[in-house]
């Protein structure tokens, strides 16, 4: 005879199981800062100052922002060789294995970044060790978002999967906070000092965010429909050709999705930064407001993926795309206006509304995409070739836009084509949300 359990039985194993979630979902968001801290410490740091320390242009010091972009492009690069390696242990052998390593690598190559000698000092060698530890930096980040992801969304339950789903950007929001703070605080050097050492340890203080990361992913939980799929032997031999083989048309999707999303947000996040010295805002002006406008996007994506649950993932995702597409022109607008609490709009309006609808809905959308025993991979691949030509170019492009035309028009055209591609990829793309 079945055994029926007691309703106080079940409300055991429920409250167990919503204790095991939460430790999951803080574990992971945890971690996830740690990692993106310093995958984005560099970013702010292109934009602020290794411009001129290790690709000095002396002529145009746009030149050597560029040159320190090009390097943050190479981060992009190498980011899916990072999901094809980590997609492949996270599919043959646990979520858990690939986030650890990927950290490892993550936190090595930060803090070698801040031990590098300048152009001044040895040449060549300065801007060549750079981007070597640069790729680094993106082989690690390229494991790192999916397995972020799926381990959450894994052990979500269904009808509330795009919420939990967007804890998962969280991590990635709190890395971004944190690394602009840093790079705040570092500021308040004398500039000299700053220039001289002081922008290294944003770098150097990885070491202790590195040590803490690596201990909580060590004790993090396996994901859920990993181990269940582990158990009836469904796991892929080579799951990143059997992702391709199965699903071509879904990482098309993902590809398209993630244009918009990744390269408005590193116009909105780390060009605005280059924009704003452009036009003679103060540095801590635009550091405060992209500090504040990620701090509202963080309460933004929770809301958008709830939103995502009740009306389904393509017409939250939709919201962001049109709202890239609207807030081109007036982002840059506001930004003109040398108005602080303008500026401050402007970031607030293209992070939390414009990106977060899509970042919020991204992972839950992406994930739905793909059958588990192939998911990290076909997730990975995705996310991370597009991140190429999206958000690893973006900045590169923007600033060199800027200083061809010394004005702020094509950069917003630029950012309505990148709009226009994710609104006609989701014309095409399936809703997930009953999958």
């Amino acid at each position: 005879m079945a055994s029926v359990q007691s309703p106080i039985t079940a409300g055991r194993a429920t409250a167990e199981s919503d204790r095991a979630l939460r430790k999951i979902v803080i574990a992971s968001v945890a971690g996830n800062a740690m990692e993106w801290y310093d995958f984005f410490v560099y970013g702010t740091a292109a934009a602020l100052v290794l411009g001129q320390l290790f690709f000095p242009a002396h002529a145009d010091p746009l030149i050597g922002t560029i040159g320190a972009f090009a390097a943050f492009a190479i981060g992009f690069v190498a980011r899916p060789i990072g999901g094809i390696v980590f997609g492949h242990i996270g599919d043959r052998y646990g979520r858990r294995a690939s986030l650890v390593w990927t950290l490892l690598i993550m936190g090595f190559a930060t803090f070698g970044i801040g031990l590098l000698p300048t152009y001044e000092h040895v040449g060549l060698a300065a801007p060549a060790a750079l981007a070597g530890l640069r790729l680094l930096q993106g082989i690690a980040s390229g494991g790192e978002w999916g397995g972020g992801v799926l381990m959450i969304s894994e052990n979500a339950p269904p009808e509330k999967r795009g919420y939990f789903a967007a804890w998962s950007q969280l991590g990635v929001g709190g890395g971004f906070v944190m690394s602009a703070g840093a790079f705040l605080a570092v500021q308040a050097l004398p500039h000299d000092q700053f220039i001289s050492w002081g922008w290294r340890l944003p770098f150097l203080a990885s070491i202790l965010i590195f040590a803490l990361g690596v201990y909580i992913r060590h004790n993090l939980p396996e994901s859920r429909d990993f181990e269940n799929a582990e158990k009836a032997g469904k796991t892929a031999h080579m799951p990143v050709l059997e992702a391709i083989k199965r699903h071509p048309k879904e990482i098309l999707m993902a590809m398209g999705l993630r244009v918009a999303e990744n390269g408005g947000a590193y116009i909105f996040l780390a060009f605005s930064l280059v924009y704003g010295k452009f036009v003679g805002i103060s540095n801590s002006v635009m550091l405060t407001g992209v500090m504040l406008a990620m701090v509202v996007e963080m309460g933004a994506m929770l809301a958008w993926g709830r939103l995502s649950d009740r009306i389904g993932r393509k017409p939250v995702y939709m919201i962001g795309a049109v709202s890239l597409v609207v807030m081109a022109f007036p982002f840059f607008w506001l930004l003109n206006t040398q108005s602080t609490p303008l500026i401050w709009l402007a970031l607030v309006l293209g992070t939390a509304v414009c990106h977060g609808a899509m970042i919020g809905t991204l992972p839950a959308l992406v994930g739905e995409l793909f059958s588990t025993e192939v998911r990290y991979s076909g997730v990975a691949l995705g996310h991370e070739v597009a991140s190429i030509f999206a958000g690893g170019l973006s900045p590169l492009i923007a600033t060199a836009l800027l200083a061809h035309y010394q004005a702020y028009w094509p950069v917003a055209v630029f950012l309505i084509v990148l709009g226009l591609i994710t609104v006609v990829t989701l014309k095409f793309t399936h809703e997930t949300r009953q999958r």
